[in-house]
């Protein structure tokens, strides 16, 4: 993961403390960013005291990830830096699937809750929003997963391509 990636996923997780309590990140996540900054070169005063909470402590986790925000300069949140954020994100999510180091049901959920949904639904994203919807679908015959997982695959490649198009045509 680098720097890019790692404060997009920061970012995501700020906004996200906003939400209802049993929608907010979890103290285990939390953590986990912060190992995944320490691990992209970030650096900041709290992360690694974020970074380095035993289980036991993972209650002090929120408090220390809002004084790692403030270090980084991240607050406060503003919308077009969370839109960036979550398009970086999405773009990290594929090409993990693309590269088999994420499962791509996993990844299609992600990029759908995570990033899609946030977005109202882009149309660069529609075809990985569809199939992660196809998968929740309450139907007599559960879908092909490895099938599924082919069509994800091969929607975060074309995602992926759709992106390095445009980002080398501007």
């Amino acid at each position: 993961m680098d720097a890019v990636v790692a404060i997009s996923l920061i970012r995501m997780a700020a906004a996200d403390l906003a939400m209802e309590p049993w929608q907010r990140p979890s103290d285990a996540y939390l953590v986990q960013l912060g190992l995944d900054a320490l691990m992209a070169d970030i650096e900041a005063p709290s992360l690694p005291l974020l970074a380095g909470l035993a289980r036991g402590e993972y209650p002090q986790a929120r408090e220390l990830f809002d004084l790692v925000l403030e270090e980084l300069g991240l607050l406060p949140l503003v919308s077009e830096d969370l839109a960036k954020a979550r398009w970086s994100a999405a773009q990290w999510w594929a090409g993990q699937i693309v590269a088999c180091q994420l499962d791509p049901v996993h990844g299609a959920k992600l990029i759908y809750e995570e990033a899609a949904a946030e977005l109202d639904y882009p149309d660069a994203l529609q075809p990985i929003v569809d199939l992660a919807r196809a998968l929740d679908l309450p139907n007599d015959q559960p879908p092909d997963q490895q099938h599924i997982r082919d069509r994800v695959t091969s929607a975060a490649r074309d995602f992926l391509a759709t992106e390095a198009h445009q980002n080398h045509s501007l």
